[in-house]
């Protein structure tokens, strides 16, 4: 059993910073893509953030581009979402996935239980 635990989420003013961390309990999630989804009260799971294994090649939605960084550490098999300049409207539930692809949440096959975070004006 795959497991991804998610961890850093809290309550955050407009215009400040968090780090989110995602640890995988298999060695094996190293050789895989990795990303961040997140979901907002009465909307649907949307595509944050994925990066490749081997090359670690990232990709970001629009509305985070310049202001998150996602990233991991292979040897930890932790996978990180660094969030700066942070908006009310990044308040959302986070989810790390892995072992997918594109922005699609139907195409990634495992899913963490997710950590709140909450950006007050």
């Amino acid at each position: 059993q795959v497991q991804l635990v998610e961890s850093g989420g809290r309550l955050v003013q407009a215009g400040g910073s968090l780090r989110l961390s995602c640890a995988a309990s298999r060695r094996t999630f190293s050789s895989v893509t990795m990303g961040w989804f997140r979901q907002a009260p009465g909307k649907e799971r949307e595509f944050v953030a994925r990066i490749t294994w081997g090359l670690s090649n990232t990709y970001y939605t629009d509305s985070v581009k310049g202001r998150f960084t996602i990233s991991r550490d292979n040897a930890k098999n932790e996978v990180y979402l660094q969030m700066n300049s942070l908006k009310p409207e990044d308040t959302a539930v986070y989810y790390c996935a892995g072992l997918g692809s594109g922005s699609n949440p139907v195409n990634w096959r495992y899913w963490g239980q997710g950590t709140q975070v909450t950006v007050s004006s």
